[in-house]
């Protein structure tokens, strides 16, 4: 690989496999030692086109998600299956991976930055800026970004914009789908919010068992079905429905989670 060959939107593709192999040594611990991540359907990875995949998520943190996933990706792809073992995965990363994070959130620090020069395709928010709840316009140039990463290869979304649980999907990912016509891959996570901070750069607990379920790729009738169809779809293939809760609401449900980890055993 030339030295100075960029991607799509400049960044030198040299620099940004170290940022990524440095970034993984690091944080594989998270989820081989400290906490172990449980892997199903990775297989799955092995048997998706090269670009123009859209990869949709429940959301528990800011960057460990993200992390996991780079992780499960790039092992899947040299042949584990299910599995982070052996860390040389990581020597030859796949660096056409992209994920859609808030802009303010991926200039709030130096580590964020670097984050970001790993695979963000940063986005304005247009429901919420700086804690107060917003109402703008979408920035066209934050649509084609997005265009111009599915074009080159593949790209994470948490449809949900935050990490509070069974919210509603925004319809600005149906809309994505609607346009581009990607393969559309649902992910559910799960542990993430227990084991870190919000920003998922702490360790919070250890010895909590984390879950990562690729499902098989959406069959999705792009000219027919309505943005709320797909919308709808989404929401129940990553598991956040309202209507998966059945009688339990949702502040019931955060109540119940809370009073179950009080009586999980962890490691000091």
């Amino acid at each position: 690989m030339p030295i100075l060959k960029k991607n799509p939107f400049g960044h030198i593709l040299y620099i940004k496999k170290w940022i990524i192999r440095i970034l993984g040594i690091v944080s594989h611990g998270r989820y081989r030692r400290f906490n172990k991540l449980q892997i199903e359907g990775s297989e799955i990875i092995r048997d998706l086109p090269e670009t123009n995949v859209l990869f949709v998520s429940n959301h528990q943190t800011y960057f460990a998600d993200v992390a996991a996933m780079l992780h499960v990706f790039n092992a899947a792809l040299k042949g584990r299956v299910d599995s982070l073992k052996n860390i040389g995965y990581i020597w030859h990363p796949k660096l056409n991976v992209y994920f859609v994070a808030a802009s303010e959130t991926m200039k709030s620090g130096l580590l964020p930055k670097i984050f970001a020069y790993a695979g963000s395709v940063s986005i304005q928010r247009t429901w919420r800026s700086k804690g107060q709840n917003v109402n703008r316009q979408v920035k066209m140039s934050d649509i084609s970004n997005i265009k111009k990463a599915l074009d080159d290869g593949w790209v994470i979304t948490f449809p949900q914009g935050t990490t509070t649980p069974f919210k509603p999907i925004r319809r600005g990912t149906a809309h994505i789908i609607k346009t581009y016509k990607p393969v559309v891959v649902p992910i559910v996570i799960d542990g993430f919010r227990r084991a870190f901070d919000k920003k998922g750069l702490l360790i919070k607990k250890r010895n909590v068992l984390q879950s990562m379920v690729i499902k098989k790729p959406m069959k999705i009738d792009y000219e027919n079905e309505t943005i709320e169809e797909i919308v709808k779809r989404i929401q129940i293939e990553i598991e956040q429905d309202p209507s998966l809760l059945k009688v339990v609401s949702p502040k019931e449900y955060k109540r119940m989670e809370d009073e179950l980890n009080k009586k999980r055993k962890f490691w000091k």
